[in-house]
């Protein structure tokens, strides 16, 4: 299982919020692309970053921020936050980003998604509160169930699934094991585990998940790096230690 460290970007500054609410912030750092450096330098094999400006107006206002991310480092970069058109994923594929997240866009816009992973590494987020899916920002419920929308996108060429329990994210509560593990079951397409993990034995039960004869390709850390829980070099040896 890879490590995916969170750089979540507002104002141009690494933050955490507390179950995506956007009162709730936490100020990490002022210098994102160093903070992706030292991420990579610690062994990560992926920076995974979050416009949360874009994510809540569709506006792309930290792009040249995770332009400068994925110009600093040779680890690959998937980044997603009010990614919806076809112009401002190219924009973002353009910029060097290896995987571009949609949310939003994918329950609103499918067909975005199909021509976008036609002819690139697209993942869609699936951003869950109590089971639904949500939307903007996560400020909007769906009507939708992970398991509706992943099982939707499963035969469109869809590079991975992230899978976000909201009620989990910046808690280091622990992940929602049995969540991940049905959606792990339900489609052929990779998962990438968000939301939760608070120590290295929070990453080791997530290598152990097992569905189907598989395991969950990654899982995003963020608010437990930050806080000192564990460093990046541990959690990226406990994530490998169970795939």
């Amino acid at each position: 299982m890879d490590l995916y460290p969170a750089i979540d970007l507002r104002g141009g500054r690494c933050v955490r919020l507390h179950q995506g609410d956007y009162g709730q912030e936490t100020v990490y750092g002022d210098d994102p692309v160093a903070q992706a450096v030292a991420f990579a330098d610690a062994g990560a094999g992926w920076i995974h970053v979050v416009d949360l400006d874009a994510a809540r107006t569709g506006t792309p206002e930290n792009r040249a921020t995770v332009a400068a991310i994925a110009a600093a480092v040779t680890v690959p970069v998937q980044t997603g936050g009010g990614v919806r058109s076809v112009e401002a994923a190219e924009a973002l594929f353009g910029a060097g980003v290896e995987r571009v997240v949609i949310g939003t866009a994918a329950l609103k816009d499918p067909d975005l998604v199909r021509t976008l992973a036609a002819d690139h590494r697209v993942a869609v987020g699936l951003d869950a509160r109590s089971g639904e899916v949500a939307t903007d920002g996560w400020l909007e419920g769906s009507g939708r169930t992970v398991l509706e929308v992943a099982r939707s996108f499963a035969e469109v060429g869809v590079d991975a699934f992230v899978v976000t329990d909201i009620a989990r994210d910046g808690t280091l509560e622990g992940p929602d094991v049995e969540g991940l593990a049905a959606v792990l079951g339900a489609v052929d397409t990779e998962i990438i585990a968000s939301g939760g993990v608070g120590t290295l034995a929070d990453l080791a039960t997530l290598a152990e998940v097992r569905a189907g004869g598989r395991s969950l390709h990654g899982a995003i850390v963020g608010r437990a790096i930050y806080q000192g829980a564990f460093d990046v070099a541990d959690a990226v040896r406990v994530a490998a230690a169970g795939s």
